[in-house]
């Protein structure tokens, strides 16, 4: 059900709002850990770094597509708190029908440049073919996911973080038993993966639609579904693009990672995989503290609650460093089981690269979570510039740093925990002062207004 957090105290609704997105988003990262999981033990290595060469690929258009979605849910939580609920039901109608005429023809073009990008980031030969594979079939779903990110987006904006949650739960559990029956049973090894995680993200579309016609009555249109305005989507689109070109610049920076490891070779590539899940896994609640606080801000912003503002910000940083002490210390002590979830007996060299990397970021962590805390702060404001520019900084400093230190210095799997190190820093020394005159300057122009 929707949600007002306009009113009501804050530490209980944004813990309740993060609850849901942390535990969704861990289900939705089990779309790929699963994938790895499986895939690793019962195709090997190979077949694993096929699968791990495929996903920053992959994840680049599907980050971009619910960066999309989320700069959109920025808009509709701000009229949401406003209580604008005509302009509201526009904003809905115009990103479905845009998202869907989008996704459709990007999918067409990306079926056609799979191979091409894989040779472009030098994906080994041996795993090319089924790297292409797996992409292919994904690209084909990319719909759905639009479809998804669209409802789950604009139900978070309107406070309700738990539905999409349920999706995920269902989808999630029948993505495993679809991983094991077309990779075990059908015997389609990497292209029955990539079938699964489709058809799971399918019916996720499909629960969401049943459960907005049933339960959410704001969001049934009818008639008014098909209202498309164009001086509106270009609103959308300008707060949708640098949201999504933020989150293409984490995967790109990500990609341009992936080619200094594929010359390493396929231990290097699968321990790399691995590494990127366990960080995916330990970074996500993380981020989804930050989306939380974002939906916070943005409803008080267009309700014009300052103060209130003020107290979800410092209430969220709480929430960061809780959550980061507890996930930093499960990494460091369990690093070397973590591997093991991973990998098939008999990769003790794959193990060993990634238990040295996971103790060496663990205690990390806590970087992320500042410059996170940062973003959904710039995001809650409408000042989607900031999160676009930290990020692509902090992704070009990591590549740069993990290029340096590998292939000039041929430094070791280390070297790519102290290039996210690098790449943080330089985006906390961008936000800090930002954050600071921004603080000043915004808060005191609304207390003015009110």
């Amino acid at each position: 059900m929707t949600k007002d957090m306009t009113e009501g105290p804050i530490i209980p609704q944004l813990t309740a709002f993060t609850i849901p997105l942390v535990l969704g988003n861990l289900f939705q990262l089990t779309y790929n850990a699963a994938d790895s999981v499986i895939v690793g033990k019962f195709l090997g290595d190979d077949a694993l770094a096929a699968v791990g060469s495929a996903g920053p690929v992959m994840n680049l258009m599907i980050l971009f597509i619910s960066g999309m979605c989320m700069g959109a849910g920025i808009l509709t939580s701000t009229q949401y708190g406003a209580k604008r609920y005509g302009r509201l039901e526009r904003q809905v109608s115009t990103t479905m029908i845009g998202g869907l005429v989008f996704s459709a023809v990007i999918s067409l073009l990306l079926l056609l440049i799979s191979r091409p990008l894989l040779r472009l980031l030098q994906v080994p030969e041996d795993i090319l073919e089924p790297a292409d594979a797996y992409l292919r079939i994904v690209y084909g779903g990319l719909v759905f996911t639009f479809v998804y990110n669209f409802f789950s987006n604009t139900l978070r904006a309107l406070g309700d973080s738990r539905a999409p949650l349920y999706f995920l739960m269902l989808s999630a559990f029948l993505n495993v038993v679809l991983d094991l029956l077309f990779i075990l049973g059908f015997q389609w090894g990497v292209s029955g993966s990539a079938i699964a995680t489709v058809m799971s993200q399918a019916v996720s579309c499909l629960f969401c639609l049943f459960y907005v016609k049933k339960r959410v009555p704001i969001l049934c249109l009818g008639k008014k579904w098909r209202i498309f305005d164009l001086p509106l989507l270009k609103q959308t689109f300008s707060y949708g693009i640098t949201s999504a070109l933020q989150q293409m610049c984490i995967q790109l920076g990500k990609l341009c990672v992936q080619t200094v490891v594929n010359v390493q070779g396929v231990a290097f590539i699968a321990a790399f995989t691995a590494i990127n899940r366990v960080d995916d896994f330990a970074m996500t609640p993380q981020q989804n503290i930050a989306h939380a606080s974002t939906t916070f801000m943005a409803q008080n912003c267009g309700a014009g609650k300052t103060a209130r503002m003020k107290r979800g910000f410092l209430s969220s940083i709480f929430l960061q460093v809780i959550y980061t002490s507890a996930v930093a210390l499960l990494v460091f002590f369990g690093a070397g089981n973590i591997m093991q979830l991973f990998v098939s007996d008999g990769s003790e060299e794959v193990i060993r690269l990634g238990t040295s990397y996971l103790k060496l970021i663990a205690f990390l962590y806590f970087m992320p979570a500042a410059t996170n805390i940062i973003q959904g702060f710039f995001r809650g404001l409408g000042d989607l510039k900031v999160t676009l520019i930290s990020t692509a900084l902090n992704m070009s400093v990591r590549f740069l740093s993990a290029w340096i230190m590998i292939h000039l210095l041929q430094g070791g799997f280390e070297c790519l925990a102290w290039s996210n190190f690098v790449g943080w820093i330089a985006m906390l020394a961008f936000q800090i002062p930002m954050i600071c005159s921004r603080w000043r300057r915004s808060f005191s122009e609304q207390e003015a207004e009110h």
